[in-house]
């Protein structure tokens, strides 16, 4: 199985001489292709800073990262800039989706980055908006459409360009349940059938019971993880609910 995260020994220190912070300290981690992983822990336990570091948004203090065999440890703006276009695809809560563009043209706009050619182009978007049910949409601008739809259209361009990884940082949390869990399945289905690695952090268990694996942070160290066995989704789900608890928070306040 092909290796497509793998960290060692990240360490990710803020401030200076008589005033530092360790956000994250010796953080191994390997993720295989495929998989859809999620991270939670507690506020400030330094979910969002391994998500910054690994989107190369962040530097880490100290230790290697390697995205699909490249360490992106030593490269250059430039380097970064154009590794962040074709390796990774980003799904945020917020959208991030441009207001002045139909829904089809914020989905190509990595592709058009690309230059990729016209042809291509428009069979990449019609098997996206299939996956994510959103081809009825295709033509209207993102104030004629509902939050559930905005994020599917956020998770069809971060897909679009058929990216190593796909970094997804709470994408449920402006969601209703319904659109939520139809996005969720939509992850869900991506990694299994299409093979994409997702790496989600979510401080919500239900999101997070859709990972096939949980990797659980704690003042900026690995706590433990949580596998998906044969147990069903409830199971694993209520799995979640006792680490969060041993963590000192419940289903909802640990964010």
């Amino acid at each position: 199985m092909k290796t497509i995260v793998e960290t060692n020994n990240v360490k990710k220190i803020y401030g200076s001489k008589g005033n530092v912070f360790t956000a994250l300290e010796d953080i191994d981690l390997t993720v295989q292709e495929g998989e859809f992983v999620g991270i939670m822990g507690p506020s400030g336990a330094g979910k969002s800073t391994l998500l910054n570091v690994l989107a190369t948004i962040d530097e880490p203090t100290s230790g290697d990262i390697s995205i699909d065999g490249t360490s992106i440890i030593k490269m250059n703006e430039d380097q970064l800039a154009a590794f962040r276009r074709d390796k990774l695809g980003f799904i945020f809560q917020d959208y991030n989706l441009l207001d002045t563009l139909t829904v089809k043209e914020n989905i190509v706009l990595p592709l058009a980055l690309a230059k990729m050619n016209v042809k291509e182009l428009e069979q990449r978007v019609d098997v996206v908006a299939d996956k994510f049910g959103i081809r009825p949409i295709l033509e209207k601008y993102p104030y004629q459409i509902s939050g559930g739809q905005k994020q599917r259209t956020a998770a069809s361009r971060a897909i679009v360009a058929k990216p190593s990884l796909i970094l997804a940082d709470e994408p449920t949390g402006a969601l209703d349940s319904k659109s939520a869990t139809d996005l969720l399945e939509s992850l869900k289905t991506l990694s299994e059938q299409d093979k994409a690695t997702i790496l989600m952090v979510t401080h919500d268990a239900y999101a997070a019971s859709y990972c096939q694996r949980i990797i659980f942070i704690n003042d900026g160290k690995l706590f433990t993880e949580l596998a998906k066995g044969k147990e069903t989704r409830k199971e694993y789900f209520n799995k979640v609910l006792d680490v969060l608890s041993a963590l000192g928070g419940g289903a909802n306040d640990v964010i």
